[in-house]
């Protein structure tokens, strides 16, 4: 048992803030704990009391509630059995069960991670794979814990284990790995979520353990002039505040640590010494309007000497992700430097809490931003959350009703639609929620997908089509036999969710189709030649007098069906054949249930005065309902359907009129579509190709083709569209010429 005083003081520390019956709550439980670990330690010697009460601390300092604080008490319950486990769920509550079962389940990370530092590529990709390891493995975090307050407090947790062993000063054993982990992955976590303090500890304490000489020399110079460092910022708080305050100006005046950790990291960046660093002093002023923030910048500049390079405005030109702020560093009387951050009180606000945060910049580069909104605008919900709760906490404690809405709303934030599982390896893979180890297969790679034959997760064998979870490890049962394929059951509901898992799946049988069309096609051709006596025929030859670039070409439409053996013959004789357009012959994924007329969909078209005739869609002009339309009788494959404005029908008309038909749309599957062609032409400038989708997807037409060009300015776009009728084309047509930059739009 702890003393009487300690223990008075330890109970002050872990229920500030709380409401007089949440307090003895957690009192309670801290006795509780005290009792059961005794002089129980952890792994590193820490005794597991010291443990618990220092996360119940550091929780009462970001003024969670008491479910939260309690956990972290509990956290390093030993293994109880289900009957003690009730008990504990009877004294303080389902909540605070989940919570720490939470924690448990995210501790397995500690495993996990250490595929951060055995990245599966090598050579000049392994620092961007590891980067891109270490945002997943942040994902994936953020996505297993449910609620948000389980982030926190295994973020607590960590800081209390670094804290002991920096206090007991076993630097040597703490692992490479323990140390860059934290670096990578919960400081990162730490920032995101706006709670600064917890983060700058997390970097110091790791960059104490990875760079131990770096960190003491800075810590050294750092501790050679806090005392002088402290007053000259007291001193320029007092100086501008007067300033302010004989201008007539309001404003919120702060100074801003440097840690050692962002110090190095500046440092090493730009090749600076230590003496160059500007801004290890610096202010922070927070005003009104912007107007304010230039009057503050004229006064700053008057009371001490700019360095005119170092003058950055983000206000009239933001940083690529939004940031906007005045920065300067000026020169003191006595030499020394201070870096000084101007804005109103809606940049600070968008900078620590916006879609464009800090932490995005500093950790990405300001890169990649669309890519991510709304997972940013999650977090910045979060982090509002988080920073509500510690404005309220000291003046609305009182208020049960306000402290039971936050915790509602913390529980209910969930900051991603995807789901993070794990190769046998550590790699992290990301997939929409709902994938099954079909999409895991394919995600990891083409050809694993194409073999899978079985599915292990954690270890046990289960059904490729069972839902993947979060921290799950995942490993793939692949055929070794080189004929090895998908099923055709995988795009059938249920086997896989994703689209480019369908995509790939779909490419995999239309491969092995044309492969199987080629050789049919092959054996065909062979057959014609026997019967005619001319097996010696050079058979591109042959392909290139019947209309065909390449034998492939020609051996695939034999395959298909899609020649006329008369025609053959005729050429082999010699003979000159009669010239047709070609149908189409287009076979294209689509992401609607509509069934497309180039797929063997009934075209709904009425033959006048004969029943039963093969009809089809001409290539050249794409009809579509209402448009008028006009038959020609072809050899062998039907009638063929144009517009009568069609060139190449009006040839074929001129040529052989009795072979023209009369021809009208009938009653066809409301279903069913047509593809159409639209020609645009614009100046070219970035986001056209985007604006211009962006219209057919509103109207819902199914683009199955684009072709692109831009030569001197000039962008020349061919879109194919697949439509019920032309009356959706027209309107989507007509709004395309309103789209800025857009000089002629025409259906081809």
């Amino acid at each position: 048992m702890v003393s009487p005083i300690t223990f008075v003081n330890v109970a002050e520390k872990i229920t500030t803030g709380l409401l007089p019956e949440h307090s003895k709550q957690v009192i309670d439980a801290y006795e509780f704990a005290v009792d059961v670990y005794d002089d129980k330690q952890l792994d590193s010697g820490q005794p597991v009391i010291d443990f618990a009460r220092t996360v119940g601390v550091i929780l009462s300092t970001l003024n969670t509630d008491a479910e939260t604080r309690i956990a972290g008490l509990l956290i390093p319950l030993p293994e109880i059995s289900p009957g003690e486990w009730e008990k504990i769920e009877n004294r303080y509550g389902s909540e605070v069960v989940s919570l720490v079962d939470n924690v448990r389940r995210l501790l397995k990370l500690k495993d996990i991670s250490g595929g951060l530092l055995q990245p599966q590529v090598s050579g000049k990709n392994a620092a961007q794979f590891r980067k891109d390891q270490a945002e997943t493995l942040r994902k994936m975090l953020l996505a297993m814990a449910s609620d948000m307050r389980v982030v926190l407090l295994r973020l607590a947790a960590r800081v209390a284990g670094l804290r002991y062993i920096a206090e007991t000063k076993k630097l040597n054993e703490v692992s490479e790995h323990y140390a860059r982990e934290t670096l990578e992955l919960y400081a990162p976590l730490a920032n995101r979520l706006g709670i600064w303090q917890m983060k700058w500890e997390l970097e110091d304490l790791s960059f104490r353990f990875l760079e131990p000489d770096a960190y003491k020399s800075i810590a050294k110079k750092l501790e050679e002039k806090r005392v002088e460092r402290e007053e000259f910022i007291e001193d320029a708080i007092r100086r501008v505040k007067e300033e302010l305050k004989a201008a007539g100006i309001k404003a919120e005046i702060s100074g801003r640590p440097k840690h050692i950790y962002s110090i190095w990291n500046k440092m090493h960046g730009k090749s600076l010494d230590f003496e160059q660093m500007h801004d290890v002093r610096a202010l922070r002023i927070i005003v009104f309007d912007i107007k304010t923030c230039f009057a503050v910048l004229d006064l700053i500049h008057r009371m001490w000497t700019p360095i005119l390079e170092e003058f950055d405005d983000y206000i009239s030109r933001p940083k690529p992700n939004g940031y906007q702020s005045l920065h300067t560093i000026v020169v003191a009387e006595d030499g020394q430097t201070l870096e000084v951050q101007i804005r109103t009180e809606e940049m600070h606000n968008f900078a620590e809490y916006g879609v464009a945060s800090h932490w995005r910049y500093k950790e990405t580069g300001g890169s990649d931003f669309a890519a991510q909104q709304q997972y940013d605008e999650k977090i910045s919900w979060l982090r509002q959350l988080l920073s509500w709760k510690a404005e309220v906490a000291d003046t609305v404690a009182e208020q049960d009703d306000i402290h039971s809405d936050w915790v509602r709303k913390i529980k209910a934030t969930t900051l991603d639609d995807r789901i993070y599982v794990l190769t046998p390896q550590a790699r992290v893979i990301d997939l929409p929620k709902g994938a099954t180890p079909i999409d895991f297969a394919y995600q990891v790679h083409t050809d694993v997908g194409h073999r899978c034959r079985g599915v292990r997760v954690d270890g046990a064998m289960v059904p490729l089509n069972t839902p993947l979870k979060s921290g799950q490890t995942v490993e793939i049962i692949t055929a070794k036999g080189i004929d090895a394929g998908p099923s055709r059951d995988w795009l059938t509901p249920g086997f896989a969710i994703n689209s480019r898992t369908h995509n790939k799946i779909r490419a995999w049988f239309n491969a092995v189709e044309h492969e199987e069309a080629i050789a049919n096609g092959r054996t065909i051709v062979d057959k014609i030649l026997q019967r005619e006596g001319k097996t010696s025929v050079n058979l591109e030859e042959l392909a290139h007098k019947l209309g065909y670039a390449k034998l492939e070409e020609f051996l695939l439409a034999a395959g298909k069906d899609k020649i006329n053996t008369r025609t053959v013959e005729q050429v082999l004789h010699g003979e000159e054949p009669l010239k047709e357009t070609k149908t189409e012959d287009i076979v294209l994924p689509r992401k609607s249930r509509a069934s497309s007329i180039m797929r063997g969909a009934k075209s709904g078209v009425l033959v006048v005065g004969a029943e039963g005739l093969l009809t089809q869609m001409a290539r050249c002009c794409k009809p579509a309902p209402p448009d008028p339309i006009i038959g020609f009788v072809t050899r062998g494959k039907g009638v063929s359907i144009h517009r009568p404005e069609c060139k190449n029908f009006l040839e074929m008309q001129k040529k052989s009129p009795e072979r023209v038909i009369e021809t009208d749309w009938g009653t066809s599957d409301p279903e069913t579509v047509y593809p159409v062609d639209v020609f645009i032409l614009a100046g070219d400038r970035q986001g056209l190709l985007r604006d211009i989708s962006d219209i057919f997807m509103r109207e819902k037409l199914n683009v199955i083709g684009v072709n692109t060009q831009s030569n001197k300015g000039q962008a020349r776009m061919s879109f194919t569209a697949e439509v019920g009728s032309t009356d959706s084309l027209n309107k989507a047509i007509q709004m395309i010429r309103e789209v800025p930059g857009v000089l002629d739009v025409k259906r081809l």
